[in-house]
């Protein structure tokens, strides 16, 4: 029999969650916006917080720990529409889970 080891329990986990919006569907191609959501309360992004975003690439995120947990549908732009402008279509979303047992809250 084995038995799973955690690392703490379920109640101190939190999520941290990143959007990257890429400038094609490929996690290696560049950022043009993001988004970031702290679920520890360690601190409190907003929009507009920063000039650099904090990779240059999704792939770079991945390198330094975050997990790839949803990516946009690829849908292809109705015939004559091709060049219009809208939302940004390659969305990609990365989370961490961070352990804040013994962390002041």
């Amino acid at each position: 029999m084995s038995t799973v080891k955690t690392l703490s329990t379920p109640s101190t986990l939190r999520q941290q969650v990143l959007v990257l919006y890429l400038t094609t569907s490929a996690l290696d191609s560049q950022v043009v916006g993001w988004s970031a959501y702290d679920g520890t309360g360690a601190t409190s992004p907003t929009t507009g917080d920063g000039d650099e975003p904090p990779y240059g690439t999704g792939v770079a995120a991945l390198c330094d720990g975050w997990r790839l947990f949803q990516a946009a549908q690829l849908i292809p732009p109705y015939p004559g529409h091709e060049y219009d402008t809208s939302f940004l279509k390659h969305e990609f979303f990365f989370e961490k889970l961070v352990d804040t047992a013994g962390q002041d809250g």
